[in-house]
């Protein structure tokens, strides 16, 4: 497998390639491009760690080299959050960038497996899809919103709370990848009982966990360590089924029947193809239906801002 990772100089990047080359089956080949110079240089600090994973890096304005025959694509290219913004204020920046790159991949590798990471997710999802649809190479199997971060903060939160091991807390997160349209599914998690204060109180917490942490860095940047681990969780997922694993199952943000919004997060199982099936979130609580009610209005027009971004 070749595995790209298009913003490998940033913070998320840098820590998402480190983890893949501790991670990523022997034999796979590792490509990090970004425009930063210190690209090439980040690959070969990598280059030294005695893994069976072959890495390169490249920079400069064109990301082919790294795009050519690259089974999965992994995009953490942009500008992060700084304080008092929210994710809607990284679009002017992040969706010209999201743009170009999603050219390239429709020239280049139009049968990857691409994983978007760059905020706002809600809307550089339907950015891309516009492009690769404009260039006739769009299967929306083949296209994810990495939202794995929601579900890592959740587990995490819940473990905490409950006094649980949190390798063994399972939390669906379903809607999209900001504010209000994320939503933990903590009724399902099993073994586990919340009073209805514990859910009003986690919810939020859980909504604006990337808040919490750009302002405990105070101005020096946003969730960058997290993301890369969240990115690598969903990543090597993508790598797990295309190579033939059977019943790898991971919440993502995907183009589906459109019962809710055209793109929504929620569990699908991959394959060799991308999205094998998307799954049904299952039973949801009172809270649970309310919160998702009122939040589909935000998530319609955050994805209708992409869409229109792109026409």
């Amino acid at each position: 497998m070749k595995v790209a990772v298009i913003g490998a100089a940033g913070g998320i990047g840098q820590a998402l390639a480190l983890l893949l080359k501790n991670r990523l089956p022997a034999g796979s080949d590792l490509a990090l491009y970004d425009i930063a110079p210190v690209t090439p240089g980040v690959a070969v600090d990598l280059s030294h760690i005695p893994t069976p994973v072959t890495i390169k890096g490249f920079s400069g304005e064109d990301p082919t080299p790294a795009l050519e025959g690259a089974d999965v694509v992994l995009i953490s290219a942009g500008v992060a959050r700084k304080p008092g913004m929210d994710r809607s204020d990284l679009f002017n920046v992040n969706a010209g960038i999201v743009r170009s790159l999603s050219e390239k991949i429709a020239d280049v590798c139009p049968k990857a497996l691409i994983g978007i990471i760059t905020n706002p997710v809600n809307t550089t999802v339907a950015i891309a899809a516009e492009v690769l649809k404009a260039k006739g190479v769009y299967d929306k199997n083949r296209l994810f919103g990495i939202t794995t971060l929601d579900i890592i903060r959740s587990e995490t939160f819940v473990a905490e709370l409950k006094g649980k091991d949190p390798s063994n807390v399972r939390v669906p997160v379903i809607g999209g990848h900001s504010g209000v349209t994320i939503l933990p599914l903590l009724s399902q998690v099993e073994g586990v009982e919340f009073t209805e204060e514990e859910v009003a109180a986690l919810t939020p917490r859980i909504q604006n966990a990337g808040t919490e942490v750009v302002e405990a860095k105070a101005g020096g940047g946003s969730a960058t360590l997290s993301m890369g681990q969240a990115a690598c969780r969903f990543g090597l997922a993508l790598v797990r089924a295309a190579q033939g694993e059977k019943d790898v199952v991971e919440c993502a943000y995907v183009e589906g029947d459109g019962k809710y919004a055209r793109f929504f997060a929620q569990p699908v199982r991959l394959g060799k193809d991308g999205v094998e099936e998307i799954l049904d979130h299952g039973p949801l609580s009172a809270f649970e239906q309310e919160a998702l009610d009122s939040m589909l209005d935000t998530l319609r027009k955050d994805i209708t801002l992409g869409e229109e971004f792109v026409k």
